[in-house]
Protein backbone atom coordinates (compact mmCIF):
# COMPACT_ATOMS: atom_id res chain seq x y z
CA UNK A 1 0.00 0.00 0.00
CA UNK A 2 1.34 3.58 -0.84
CA UNK A 3 -0.34 6.72 -0.53
CA UNK A 4 -2.57 8.10 -3.70
CA UNK A 5 -1.42 11.20 -5.05
CA UNK A 6 -3.21 14.41 -4.41
CA UNK A 7 -4.90 15.90 -1.36
CA UNK A 8 -7.16 13.97 1.42
CA UNK A 9 -10.75 13.57 0.74
CA UNK A 10 -12.41 13.21 3.79
CA UNK A 11 -15.85 14.46 3.00
CA UNK A 12 -16.27 12.04 0.63
CA UNK A 13 -15.07 8.92 3.21
CA UNK A 14 -16.52 9.83 5.73
CA UNK A 15 -20.04 10.03 3.73
CA UNK A 16 -19.15 6.47 2.44
CA UNK A 17 -18.12 5.29 5.79
CA UNK A 18 -21.73 6.32 7.29
CA UNK A 19 -23.56 4.64 4.87
CA UNK A 20 -22.05 1.43 5.86
CA UNK A 21 -21.83 1.67 9.75
CA UNK A 22 -26.00 1.79 8.48
CA UNK A 23 -26.34 -1.43 7.65
CA UNK A 24 -24.12 -3.29 10.54
CA UNK A 25 -25.96 -5.70 12.59
CA UNK A 26 -27.50 -4.16 16.21
CA UNK A 27 -27.78 -5.69 19.41
CA UNK A 28 -31.06 -6.75 19.06
CA UNK A 29 -30.01 -8.60 15.93
CA UNK A 30 -27.18 -10.74 17.98
CA UNK A 31 -29.76 -11.28 20.57
CA UNK A 32 -31.83 -13.08 17.78
CA UNK A 33 -28.36 -14.84 15.90
CA UNK A 34 -27.67 -16.22 19.57
CA UNK A 35 -31.04 -18.33 19.71
CA UNK A 36 -30.12 -20.08 16.17
CA UNK A 37 -27.98 -22.89 14.99
CA UNK A 38 -24.94 -22.01 12.30
CA UNK A 39 -27.39 -23.18 9.11
CA UNK A 40 -30.01 -20.64 10.08
CA UNK A 41 -27.03 -18.01 11.42
CA UNK A 42 -25.91 -18.56 7.23
CA UNK A 43 -29.15 -18.11 6.62
CA UNK A 44 -30.07 -14.66 7.95
CA UNK A 45 -26.83 -13.82 7.21
CA UNK A 46 -27.90 -14.47 3.32
CA UNK A 47 -30.82 -11.96 3.83
CA UNK A 48 -27.93 -9.04 4.84
CA UNK A 49 -25.42 -7.46 3.01
CA UNK A 50 -23.48 -10.98 3.52
CA UNK A 51 -25.38 -12.46 0.68
CA UNK A 52 -22.57 -12.17 -2.08
CA UNK A 53 -20.05 -13.71 0.49
CA UNK A 54 -22.33 -16.56 1.47
CA UNK A 55 -23.95 -17.52 -1.76
CA UNK A 56 -20.16 -17.81 -3.30
CA UNK A 57 -19.01 -19.80 -0.68
CA UNK A 58 -21.97 -21.96 -0.22
CA UNK A 59 -21.23 -24.76 -3.10
CA UNK A 60 -17.89 -25.81 -0.84
CA UNK A 61 -18.67 -24.85 2.54
CA UNK A 62 -20.92 -25.18 5.45
CA UNK A 63 -22.02 -24.45 9.00
CA UNK A 64 -19.40 -22.70 11.03
CA UNK A 65 -16.53 -22.98 7.82
CA UNK A 66 -19.22 -21.54 5.66
CA UNK A 67 -19.99 -18.59 8.41
CA UNK A 68 -15.95 -18.24 8.95
CA UNK A 69 -15.09 -18.23 5.19
CA UNK A 70 -18.09 -15.38 4.55
CA UNK A 71 -17.00 -13.40 7.43
CA UNK A 72 -13.39 -12.78 6.36
CA UNK A 73 -14.03 -11.97 2.70
CA UNK A 74 -16.67 -9.85 3.88
CA UNK A 75 -14.33 -7.74 6.15
CA UNK A 76 -11.74 -7.56 3.89
CA UNK A 77 -13.63 -6.39 1.20
CA UNK A 78 -14.97 -3.63 2.99
CA UNK A 79 -11.80 -2.30 4.01
CA UNK A 80 -10.35 -2.82 1.36
CA UNK A 81 -13.08 -0.07 -0.32
CA UNK A 82 -11.76 2.23 2.50
CA UNK A 83 -8.77 2.35 0.48
CA UNK A 84 -10.24 2.45 -3.17
CA UNK A 85 -12.33 5.43 -1.63
CA UNK A 86 -9.24 7.48 0.06
CA UNK A 87 -6.87 9.74 -1.48
CA UNK A 88 -3.26 11.45 -0.36
CA UNK A 89 -2.77 11.67 3.75
CA UNK A 90 -5.99 9.98 4.86
CA UNK A 91 -5.16 7.19 2.63
CA UNK A 92 -1.65 6.84 4.42
CA UNK A 93 -3.46 6.94 8.04
CA UNK A 94 -6.03 4.39 6.71
CA UNK A 95 -2.91 2.12 5.41
CA UNK A 96 -0.97 1.89 8.37
CA UNK A 97 -3.91 1.31 11.10
CA UNK A 98 -5.39 -1.57 8.70
CA UNK A 99 -1.96 -3.28 9.03
CA UNK A 100 -2.99 -4.60 12.47
CA UNK A 101 -4.19 -7.66 9.93
CA UNK A 102 -0.95 -7.49 8.62
CA UNK A 103 0.38 -8.32 12.04
CA UNK A 104 -3.04 -10.43 13.00
CA UNK A 105 -1.86 -12.90 10.06
CA UNK A 106 2.02 -13.37 10.90
CA UNK A 107 0.91 -14.01 14.30
CA UNK A 108 -1.97 -16.57 12.93
CA UNK A 109 0.40 -18.21 10.74
CA UNK A 110 3.46 -18.28 13.66
CA UNK A 111 0.71 -20.24 16.09
CA UNK A 112 -0.25 -22.60 13.16
CA UNK A 113 3.65 -23.57 13.11
CA UNK A 114 3.82 -23.85 16.62
CA UNK A 115 0.82 -26.02 17.27
CA UNK A 116 1.03 -28.24 14.23
CA UNK A 117 -2.20 -27.01 13.31
CA UNK A 118 -3.83 -28.32 9.76
CA UNK A 119 -2.73 -25.39 6.98
CA UNK A 120 -6.79 -24.99 6.27
CA UNK A 121 -7.31 -24.43 10.10
CA UNK A 122 -5.11 -21.78 9.68
CA UNK A 123 -6.05 -20.41 6.67
CA UNK A 124 -9.48 -20.08 7.96
CA UNK A 125 -8.56 -17.71 10.51
CA UNK A 126 -6.67 -15.70 8.07
CA UNK A 127 -8.03 -11.82 7.23
CA UNK A 128 -6.98 -10.58 3.87
CA UNK A 129 -7.65 -6.98 4.03
CA UNK A 130 -3.72 -5.89 5.22
CA UNK A 131 -0.28 -5.10 2.86
CA UNK A 132 0.39 -8.64 2.44
CA UNK A 133 -0.52 -10.04 -0.62
CA UNK A 134 -2.27 -13.30 -1.55
CA UNK A 135 0.41 -14.99 -3.30
CA UNK A 136 2.48 -14.28 0.13
CA UNK A 137 -0.07 -15.52 2.37
CA UNK A 138 -0.28 -18.60 0.55
CA UNK A 139 3.82 -18.97 1.11
CA UNK A 140 3.14 -18.45 4.35
CA UNK A 141 0.63 -21.09 5.06
CA UNK A 142 2.87 -23.57 3.57
CA UNK A 143 6.05 -23.06 5.45
CA UNK A 144 7.38 -25.45 7.77
CA UNK A 145 9.70 -23.42 10.16
CA UNK A 146 9.42 -20.02 11.77
CA UNK A 147 12.75 -19.21 10.51
CA UNK A 148 11.09 -19.82 6.83
CA UNK A 149 8.37 -16.98 7.85
CA UNK A 150 10.85 -14.31 8.48
CA UNK A 151 12.57 -14.69 6.04
CA UNK A 152 9.45 -15.36 3.57
CA UNK A 153 8.41 -11.75 5.54
CA UNK A 154 12.54 -10.21 4.55
CA UNK A 155 10.77 -6.96 2.63
CA UNK A 156 7.98 -6.42 5.09
CA UNK A 157 8.20 -4.42 8.38
CA UNK A 158 8.31 -7.95 10.78
CA UNK A 159 11.26 -9.67 9.30
CA UNK A 160 13.77 -7.86 11.16
CA UNK A 161 12.04 -8.25 14.68
CA UNK A 162 11.31 -11.69 14.66
CA UNK A 163 14.74 -12.44 13.42
CA UNK A 164 15.95 -10.64 16.57
CA UNK A 165 13.15 -12.55 18.86
CA UNK A 166 13.89 -16.15 17.43
CA UNK A 167 16.97 -16.47 19.77
CA UNK A 168 14.35 -15.89 22.76
CA UNK A 169 12.07 -17.71 21.47
CA UNK A 170 13.97 -20.92 21.01
CA UNK A 171 15.80 -20.61 24.91
CA UNK A 172 12.03 -20.17 26.02
CA UNK A 173 9.92 -22.39 23.85
CA UNK A 174 6.60 -20.05 23.99
CA UNK A 175 5.71 -17.78 21.12
CA UNK A 176 5.33 -14.73 23.30
CA UNK A 177 8.51 -13.25 22.12
CA UNK A 178 7.74 -13.68 18.79
CA UNK A 179 4.05 -11.93 19.12
CA UNK A 180 5.23 -8.83 20.43
CA UNK A 181 8.02 -8.26 18.44
CA UNK A 182 5.07 -8.04 15.73
CA UNK A 183 2.73 -6.18 18.03
CA UNK A 184 4.95 -3.99 18.80
CA UNK A 185 6.34 -3.19 15.20
CA UNK A 186 2.93 -2.57 14.27
CA UNK A 187 2.34 -0.05 16.57
CA UNK A 188 5.72 1.84 15.93
CA UNK A 189 4.83 2.50 13.01
CA UNK A 190 1.41 3.45 13.82
CA UNK A 191 2.62 5.92 15.73
CA UNK A 192 5.65 7.41 14.03
CA UNK A 193 5.06 10.66 11.97
CA UNK A 194 1.94 11.51 12.60
CA UNK A 195 0.79 14.68 11.10
CA UNK A 196 0.20 17.61 13.27
CA UNK A 197 -2.87 19.68 14.00
CA UNK A 198 -6.07 19.09 16.72
CA UNK A 199 -7.89 16.21 15.03
CA UNK A 200 -3.90 14.30 14.63
CA UNK A 201 -3.72 14.60 17.83
CA UNK A 202 -6.07 13.27 19.11
CA UNK A 203 -5.88 10.31 17.20
CA UNK A 204 -2.69 9.38 18.80
CA UNK A 205 -4.19 10.01 22.06
CA UNK A 206 -6.77 7.08 20.66
CA UNK A 207 -4.01 4.83 19.75
CA UNK A 208 -2.41 5.49 23.10
CA UNK A 209 -5.61 4.56 24.62
CA UNK A 210 -5.79 1.28 22.35
CA UNK A 211 -1.80 0.62 23.66
CA UNK A 212 -2.75 1.25 27.34
CA UNK A 213 -5.73 -1.22 27.11
CA UNK A 214 -3.20 -3.88 25.32
CA UNK A 215 -1.07 -3.59 28.15
CA UNK A 216 -3.48 -3.83 30.72
CA UNK A 217 -5.16 -6.95 29.31
CA UNK A 218 -1.81 -8.17 28.97
CA UNK A 219 -0.84 -7.77 32.75
CA UNK A 220 -4.20 -9.06 33.57
CA UNK A 221 -3.74 -12.44 32.14
CA UNK A 222 -0.38 -11.96 33.13
CA UNK A 223 -1.31 -11.98 36.71
CA UNK A 224 -4.04 -14.16 37.13
CA UNK A 225 -1.90 -16.93 34.84
CA UNK A 226 1.13 -16.90 37.87
CA UNK A 227 3.55 -17.64 34.99
CA UNK A 228 6.84 -17.07 35.72
CA UNK A 229 7.46 -14.12 32.48
CA UNK A 230 8.90 -10.96 33.06
CA UNK A 231 5.89 -8.70 32.27
CA UNK A 232 8.11 -6.24 30.55
CA UNK A 233 8.31 -9.07 27.70
CA UNK A 234 4.96 -8.20 27.00
CA UNK A 235 4.56 -4.44 26.88
CA UNK A 236 4.31 -2.07 23.84
CA UNK A 237 5.85 1.33 24.23
CA UNK A 238 3.91 3.79 23.42
CA UNK A 239 1.01 4.52 25.97
CA UNK A 240 0.79 6.33 28.62
CA UNK A 241 -0.63 4.58 31.44
CA UNK A 242 2.23 1.94 32.61
CA UNK A 243 5.71 2.08 32.04
CA UNK A 244 7.57 -0.65 31.21
CA UNK A 245 9.49 -0.80 35.13
CA UNK A 246 6.55 -0.02 36.45
CA UNK A 247 4.74 -2.77 35.03
CA UNK A 248 7.43 -5.03 35.99
CA UNK A 249 6.99 -4.21 39.50
CA UNK A 250 3.13 -4.69 39.76
CA UNK A 251 2.06 -6.86 37.57
CA UNK A 252 1.87 -10.05 40.27
CA UNK A 253 -0.29 -7.85 42.21
CA UNK A 254 -3.53 -7.99 40.96
CA UNK A 255 -5.31 -5.60 43.96
CA UNK A 256 -2.19 -2.80 42.82
CA UNK A 257 -3.08 -3.04 38.78
CA UNK A 258 -6.42 -2.31 39.32
CA UNK A 259 -5.68 0.27 41.20
CA UNK A 260 -3.41 2.23 38.32
CA UNK A 261 -6.13 1.58 36.32
CA UNK A 262 -8.86 3.47 38.70
CA UNK A 263 -6.62 6.33 39.55
CA UNK A 264 -5.81 6.95 35.74
CA UNK A 265 -7.98 8.94 32.97
CA UNK A 266 -9.85 5.90 32.31
CA UNK A 267 -10.73 5.01 35.33
CA UNK A 268 -14.50 6.61 34.92
CA UNK A 269 -15.10 4.34 31.87
CA UNK A 270 -13.73 1.30 33.53
CA UNK A 271 -15.25 1.70 36.79
CA UNK A 272 -17.83 -0.65 37.00
CA UNK A 273 -15.85 -3.37 34.97
CA UNK A 274 -12.86 -3.04 37.52
CA UNK A 275 -15.99 -3.67 40.20
CA UNK A 276 -16.97 -7.22 38.38
CA UNK A 277 -13.51 -8.28 37.59
CA UNK A 278 -13.16 -8.12 41.39
CA UNK A 279 -16.24 -9.01 42.95
CA UNK A 280 -16.05 -12.00 40.13
CA UNK A 281 -12.77 -12.48 38.85
CA UNK A 282 -13.73 -12.33 35.64
CA UNK A 283 -10.90 -11.65 33.49
CA UNK A 284 -13.54 -11.87 30.07
CA UNK A 285 -16.05 -9.60 31.14
CA UNK A 286 -12.69 -6.81 31.73
CA UNK A 287 -11.70 -7.28 28.72
CA UNK A 288 -15.02 -6.92 26.70
CA UNK A 289 -15.47 -3.95 29.21
CA UNK A 290 -11.76 -2.70 27.47
CA UNK A 291 -13.23 -3.35 23.85
CA UNK A 292 -16.32 -1.46 24.58
CA UNK A 293 -14.77 1.58 26.32
CA UNK A 294 -12.04 1.61 22.96
CA UNK A 295 -15.44 1.53 20.54
CA UNK A 296 -16.71 4.29 22.83
CA UNK A 297 -14.08 6.20 22.77
CA UNK A 298 -13.82 5.65 19.06
CA UNK A 299 -17.33 6.85 18.37
CA UNK A 300 -16.71 9.93 20.52
CA UNK A 301 -13.63 10.94 18.32
CA UNK A 302 -15.26 10.36 15.20
CA UNK A 303 -18.23 12.48 16.41
CA UNK A 304 -15.25 15.86 17.95
CA UNK A 305 -13.96 15.15 14.27
CA UNK A 306 -15.81 14.21 11.63
CA UNK A 307 -13.83 15.41 8.90
CA UNK A 308 -10.82 13.29 9.74
CA UNK A 309 -9.19 9.21 10.22
CA UNK A 310 -11.45 9.15 13.33
CA UNK A 311 -14.59 8.19 11.80
CA UNK A 312 -12.78 5.62 9.73
CA UNK A 313 -10.81 3.90 12.43
CA UNK A 314 -14.33 4.06 14.58
CA UNK A 315 -15.74 2.05 11.71
CA UNK A 316 -12.95 -0.22 11.06
CA UNK A 317 -13.53 -1.24 14.96
CA UNK A 318 -17.39 -1.51 14.73
CA UNK A 319 -16.66 -4.04 11.62
CA UNK A 320 -14.71 -6.25 13.68
CA UNK A 321 -16.99 -6.03 16.73
CA UNK A 322 -19.48 -7.69 14.32
CA UNK A 323 -17.45 -9.56 12.72
CA UNK A 324 -16.31 -11.11 16.16
CA UNK A 325 -19.45 -11.55 17.34
CA UNK A 326 -20.87 -13.10 14.48
CA UNK A 327 -18.03 -15.73 15.01
CA UNK A 328 -18.12 -16.00 18.49
CA UNK A 329 -21.93 -16.47 18.33
CA UNK A 330 -21.75 -19.41 15.94
CA UNK A 331 -18.51 -21.27 17.14
CA UNK A 332 -20.38 -21.01 20.70
CA UNK A 333 -23.33 -22.65 19.22
CA UNK A 334 -21.38 -25.52 17.42
CA UNK A 335 -19.28 -26.38 20.81
CA UNK A 336 -23.08 -26.27 22.83
CA UNK A 337 -22.99 -23.31 24.75
CA UNK A 338 -25.95 -21.85 26.18
CA UNK A 339 -27.37 -18.27 25.34
CA UNK A 340 -25.65 -16.48 28.72
CA UNK A 341 -22.78 -18.24 28.05
CA UNK A 342 -22.54 -17.35 24.72
CA UNK A 343 -23.73 -13.34 25.36
CA UNK A 344 -20.84 -13.41 27.61
CA UNK A 345 -18.26 -13.70 24.92
CA UNK A 346 -19.62 -11.29 23.09
CA UNK A 347 -19.00 -7.34 22.41
CA UNK A 348 -22.53 -5.18 23.29
CA UNK A 349 -22.65 -1.69 23.88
Amino acid sequence: MSASPGASNPEYVTTRVRSRRSVLFSDEDYRKLIRMGPAEIARFMEESEYESEINALGARHSGVDLIEYALNRNLAKHFNDLLDWADGRLYDLIARYLRKFDAWNVKTVLRGIYSGADREDVETDLIRAGELDEHLLDRLLDAGSIEEVADLLDRTMFATPLREALEEYEESGVLVPLENAVDRVFYEQLLSDLPGGEANETYREFLEAEIDFRNARNALRLARSGADVDPSEYYIEGGQLFGADQLSAIAGNVDELVAVIRESTYGDDLDSALDEFEEADSLISFERALDVALLEYSDRLGFIHPLSVAPVVSYILAKEREVDNIRAIARGREAGLSEEEIEEELVIL
